[in-house]
């Protein structure tokens, strides 16, 4: 028995087998194994994923309080920053007591990265009402100020003389380098 193919369908047959066959070879030697691959990668992009999204919560509730309390303690934070002036603080001051005299300011060193400096300070107030309200407005001023103990009020007359020991918090010079580079710019 003579099989009859022509030559035309003969072409097509040996062409279907050759892509069926390449189509076999590529899917079990390539793209199976590779598959396996990707399905790992996928599982380890998964966790890698939902880590760096913890992280990032993590980060931005910390960031959120952040703000809040940069916004809620803006005032104290530049309050380290100012450099202590007697002058200014006699002026702001002045009208508190009766007489405010600051003797020498000296340095009384470091603590926890801040400079300190201690300022002796004798006044004549009219009643202790008026130093209270000197220690209310201290919480206000530009600076950041530790009333120090004893204060030691003796009566000399009308006036009461007070003395007392106070130590201004200072941001040392060098201690942020992030903010002086950024005000230079």
């Amino acid at each position: 028995m003579k099989i009859n193919i022509s030559r035309h369908h003969l072409y097509i047959l040996l062409s279907s087998l050759f892509l069926l066959l390449f189509v076999l070879l590529f899917a079990f030697l390539i793209l199976i194994p590779k598959g396996k691959e990707y399905r790992q990668k996928r599982v380890e992009f998964q966790k890698m994923s939902a880590k760096l999204q913890k992280y990032q919560n993590y980060h931005d509730k910390v960031y959120t309080t952040l703000k809040n309390l940069q916004s809620k303690n803006r005032h104290i934070i530049t309050a380290f920053e100012n450099k202590f002036d007697a002058n200014r603080f006699k002026k702001e001051h002045k009208n508190y007591f009766s007489s405010l005299h600051l003797l020498k300011i000296s340095k009384a060193g470091q603590e926890d990265g801040f400079d300190v400096y201690e300022v002796n300070t004798t006044s004549s107030i009219a009643s202790p009402k008026n130093f209270y309200n000197f220690l209310d407005s201290l919480n206000k001023s530009d600076w950041i100020i530790g009333v120090n103990f004893p204060i030691i009020f003796k009566r000399k007359g009308e006036l009461i003389a007070s003395s007392f020991t106070m130590k201004v918090y200072c941001n040392k010079e060098d201690s942020n380098t992030t903010a002086s580079a950024s005000k230079a710019k």
